[in-house]
């Protein structure tokens, strides 16, 4: 991809592009953008000629950089790019309009694009609770997640209507209220609010045994298990020794995996709240505060 201010650099006068787009060395995909010597283009090339068209402030935003720096698992057909200046839109892609700082920019796969913070910003805003926590979690895995960063860019921009729901997805990240040790309790803790239940007290500590979810008042907790962690016989032999302990201090526990989690959330949490129902009533404390 080339645009025609960077041909002018090189060189090359108009008269010179005029030639070369004729004899089929460029092909104009936009207006004053250029493929160079054939049209079969990659999804990457007709973002690239996208934010070339725009001009050199022009970034790939929203779902398009979200794409690129591996954030979501679809790809829109949709390209979006953010401009300083409002101008009429363009058939072949979306336009955003955003005077963006510095540190909201970057640069993937040669492509200039919102920076992973800006990214999770803009995404905020568009899409639901649900998928805004799996963008927020891929970045995470992909060590991309920088709260710091994040903040910054919040404090400048809490008008943007994605600031609220992006400080709302990010709550479970925060040392507090609670605080997780893992990436499955998160998301755990996550499902429970989005329930309405009330949240538990996550590692919390009872003699020898810390439980990953563990609500006082109902003397209930739950247990979210990795096979790689309790695979082995002497974890088998453990885990019921410590089951026993806990029943014995009249604490009820149930035990959630990984991946029934993933597969089956809804089911998951509605079970954990029908138990805890259970559990206030067996202790007596149906109507209290």
């Amino acid at each position: 991809m080339v645009a025609l201010d960077q041909l002018e650099r090189l060189g090359y006068s108009k008269h010179a592009v005029t030639r070369a787009v004729r004899s089929g060395r460029l092909h104009r995909l936009h207006r004053g953008v250029y493929a160079v010597g054939h049209l079969s283009l990659a999804w990457e090339g007709r973002c690239l000629a996208a934010v070339l068209a725009c001009g050199p402030s022009a970034v790939a935003s929203h779902v398009s950089a979200a794409w690129l720096w591996g954030l979501l698992r679809t790809r829109s057909g949709a390209l979006h790019v953010t401009v300083p200046r409002r101008r009429s839109q363009r058939a072949a892609f979306r336009l955003h309009f955003s005077r963006l700082a510095e540190e909201d920019r970057s640069v993937c796969e040669g492509i200039p694009l919102t920076a992973v913070p800006r990214t999770l910003l803009d995404l905020a805003a568009v899409l639901n609770a649900t998928r805004l926590e799996r963008v927020i979690e891929r970045s995470e895995e992909l060590g991309l997640l920088d709260l710091h960063a994040i903040d910054a860019l919040l404090a400048r921009a809490a008008g943007h209507p994605g600031a609220g729901r992006l400080r709302k997805a990010l709550t479970i990240y925060r040392p507090e209220p609670a605080f997780t040790r893992s990436r499955l309790e998160r998301r755990f803790l996550s499902l429970v609010r989005r329930a309405g239940l009330p949240a538990p007290t996550m590692n919390f500590s009872v003699g020898e045994y810390e439980l990953d979810a563990y609500w006082p008042t109902e003397r209930f907790a739950v247990e979210l298990d990795v096979y790689g962690t309790h695979g082995s016989r002497a974890a088998f032999e453990r885990d019921r020794l410590r089951q026993e302990d806990l029943k014995l201090r009249e604490i009820e526990m149930i035990r959630v995996t990984g991946a029934r989690l993933d597969r089956e959330p809804g089911v998951v949490v509605e079970r954990v709240g029908t138990l805890l129902g259970q559990r206030r009533r067996q202790l007596g404390l149906e109507g209290r505060a």
